[in-house]
């Protein structure tokens, strides 16, 4: 996305809670933690491919501001030697939500949709199933975006030995393709699911 729709869905976000949009100082803060030199794949790419998602699928959304910002705030904070980024990230956007003056409870679903993207159970509800179909949408990408996902993936793994990371990653991925459905939005699940199934395939088999 260019600078000006990033903008435009940021400010969209906040007006759809109902709340002046934070200076601009949040906005680029996040963006400057998209742009850490630890990230190969959760950087301002994959934020920029996911709020295009959104921007497209928005409709299916109960809370559209919501789930905007839950992407804006979703890899907010990425430490590849931690286990506790989605916990953290979501604490922020509950934070910031609240100094924002949103409403208790729009800040809690936020809080919830980022921790929804720990991938550890099926989400439930629209905006959750609408937020991780974005967030997984890179699985059933083109295969040349595909096969760049994995080498970036890689690449902020590249501290793991190959031993250890490649059966944890088959591990991860096997774990989507087991699942009845990838994808549970109607045109995102028409669109992605074969062909994401036909990735996770290969990567597995790789």
């Amino acid at each position: 996305m260019t600078p000006e729709a990033l903008l435009a869905n940021w400010n969209g976000a906040w007006q759809a809670l109902g709340v002046a949009s934070p200076d601009d100082a949040l906005c680029d803060e996040l963006q400057r933690r998209y742009a850490e030199s630890q990230r190969h794949y959760h950087t301002m790419q994959h934020l920029g491919e996911c709020l295009a998602w959104f921007e497209r699928e928005k409709a299916l959304a109960e809370h559209p501001g919501e789930v905007a910002l839950a992407l804006w705030f979703h890899d907010a904070i990425y430490d590849v030697h931690a286990h506790d980024n989605e916990a953290r990230s979501a604490d922020w956007a509950r934070q910031a939500l609240l100094e924002a003056g949103a409403a208790a409870d729009a800040a809690e679903r936020v809080h919830a949709l980022v921790m929804a993207t720990r991938h550890d159970a099926v989400p439930q509800g629209r905006d959750a199933e609408l937020l991780i179909d974005i967030d997984l949408s890179i699985l059933g990408a083109e295969r040349a975006r595909f096969d760049e996902y994995e080498r970036q993936v890689q690449a902020e793994y590249a501290f793991v030995p190959d031993e250890v990371r490649l059966p944890r990653r088959r591990a991860i991925l096997q774990r989507f393709l087991d699942r009845d459905a990838i994808y549970a939005t109607p045109r995102m699940h028409e669109q992605l699911e074969a062909r994401a199934r036909a990735n996770l395939q290969r990567s597995i088999a790789g």
